[in-house]
């Protein structure tokens, strides 16, 4: 039920998270960016001030807030997953725990051991914890062999790593699907810019010199930010992925550790 909520509360802070950098980023383009101040004559239809950059990147054209918002979702997905990885983490040091329980189990101390998942706490605590119980219980289960008693506590090692892995997961496809869409979206923008720099070209007399710089600034304008958002996007999905496989690696760790103790100590 706890991981059910969790869920939900997911997919509604992802929808909401989405829906508010939209607004924010049509926000800063049109009140921030394209505040007259920016621009000749204090009217964002005219040139940019020299070294404006807030205007330079407003002439970018409608496409800039999508990109925008698309960096802002970027960047709080980012900041979200690694609270939540630093909470899955627990109180302390993954790999110290891991040892700490070793030690103990070695010790035949399995209630300590219980006792140091409530300390440590976070996924591997929590996995952890149900994976001792489940030793515990094993060892004084009667009506069951050796064999049948390690496999039920692998199965709740396996069970419980199954019902943390969606809460560690979670968001990652917003980063992994931005990592593509924003190229896409920023090459659409390009596109769109290079027409009206070739219209400008193509005009009838002489080349139109503003127009033909509007839509080669537009171009760039929306390649720069979209690289930008997708390389972000690359290297935070790449760096959380890499976080949740050292965590699941703790647990099948410790998981083996437990397995392990339990063989040689029962008869």
């Amino acid at each position: 039920m706890e991981n059910k909520k969790e869920n939900k509360v997911g997919s509604i802070f992802a929808g909401a998270t989405i829906l508010v950098c939209i607004i924010v980023a049509q926000i800063i383009y049109h009140f921030i960016l394209g505040a007259g101040t920016n621009f000749e004559g204090g009217d964002n239809a005219n040139h940019p001030l020299p070294g404006n950059y807030l205007g330079i990147v407003y002439k970018g054209g409608f496409i800039v807030p999508f990109l925008m918002s698309f960096l802002l979702i970027v960047l709080t997905v980012s900041i979200e997953r690694f609270l939540t990885l630093s909470k899955a983490n627990g109180s302390g040091s993954v790999e110290g725990f891991v040892s700490k329980i070793r030690n103990l189990l070695s010790a035949n101390n399995v209630d300590s051991a219980i006792a140091e998942c409530d300390k440590q706490k976070g996924s591997v605590g929590n996995v952890i914890k149900a994976t001792l119980k489940s030793y515990k219980e094993m060892s004084s289960a009667t009506g069951l062999d050796k064999e049948q008693k390690l496999a039920n506590i692998q199965k709740t090692v396996e069970e419980n790593t199954s019902l943390e892995l969606p809460m560690l997961e979670k968001n990652l496809t917003i980063l992994s699907t931005l990592a593509s869409v924003a190229t896409l979206v920023a090459l659409l923008g390009t596109v769109l810019g290079m027409i009206k720099a070739f219209a400008a070209m193509s005009s009838a007399g002489a080349p139109d010199a503003t127009a033909l710089a509007t839509g080669i600034s537009e171009a760039l304008i929306n390649t720069a930010i979209g690289i930008g958002t997708s390389a972000i996007s690359i290297i935070m999905y790449n760096f959380f992925t890499s976080k949740i496989d050292t965590l699941t690696y703790s647990i099948d760790e410790a998981g083996m550790s437990i397995s392990q103790t339990f063989a040689a100590t029962q008869k």
